[in-house]
């Protein structure tokens, strides 16, 4: 196996398979570890992602053949829950749609669809201009900031951030911005749980609705007064949403139905 992951809680328990975003690491869910002790938890490093990450040239495709073949290796016989968040809900759609059966429950927080009109055109010069910022840790700071990235987690994030090569930021856009919904998703099986924050950008808000037309076993939710980054900003509140949702099948209040 390529990826390099950790395994936490549970092992005879359901399987839960964490799927970082972009320009972080499984450290982004460390609020998530520590409550879900009661099932066998596994959290990979997406290719060139994090201190500890595959130096294999990231691409949605191969990171979701990947976790596949993890899943299958780690889940037999088990119930199989997968949550992504942005890049990795980019990589858990690309799953569903190569393998439908794979999993019972899919949390699909705030995953783009809808590519970006010329963005290989503007992708390099953009990382020419903000690759040496990176470095910077006040720049760090703010970036964290809009990331709900809290203190605890700051030295890693800019540790990992600081350490990016311009050649994996590229490709890393490129895959995020150029994604579109794949053709077998709207096969998938499972339930399937779309979210994304009421004050996050109108195309992320579209991409959430497109994901729950596409395939009939999608229920999607806008969180409100929330932004890009609901399992970072408020840990306990998506806990409670994800099991009571996989539980009991319900939403909390504090979301609104995506119509």
């Amino acid at each position: 196996m390529a990826l390099y992951y950790e395994e936490y809680g549970d092992k005879n328990a359901s399987l839960m398979v964490f799927l970082h975003g972009g320009g972080v690491s499984g450290w982004m869910w460390e609020g998530q570890i520590q409550y879900f002790t009661h099932y066998h938890c596994i959290v990979p490093n997406l290719p060139e992602h994090g201190t500890r990450g595959s130096d294999i040239p990231f691409s949605i495709r191969s990171s979701a053949i990947e976790i596949i073949e993890l899943i299958e290796e780690k889940g037999e016989g088990k119930k199989v829950i997968v949550i992504g968040f942005s890049l990795g809900s980019q990589v858990l759609l690309q799953m569903l749609s190569m393998k439908r059966n794979l999993v019972d429950f899919a949390i699909i927080n705030s995953a783009l669809v809808r590519p970006f009109p010329y963005a290989s055109k503007w992708i390099q010069p953009f990382v020419n201009l903000s690759l040496p910022l990176l470095k910077k840790r006040w720049f760090a700071k703010l970036q964290a900031k809009t990331l709900y990235v809290s203190e605890r987690n700051f030295e890693t994030y800019y540790k990992e951030s600081s350490q990016i090569k311009s050649s994996t930021l590229s490709r890393v856009l490129e895959e995020n911005m150029l994604f579109t919904m794949p053709e077998g998703f709207r096969w998938a099986c499972g339930e399937i749980l779309v979210t994304v924050g009421e004050k996050e950008k109108k195309v992320m808000k579209s991409s959430a609705r497109d994901i729950v037309e596409c395939n009939p076993n999608c229920k999607g939710v806008f969180i409100r007064e929330m932004g890009h980054g609901v399992p970072l900003a408020m840990p306990d509140f998506f806990n409670s949403m994800v099991e009571e949702w996989i539980t009991e099948g319900t939403i909390p209040k504090e979301c609104r139905e995506i119509d």
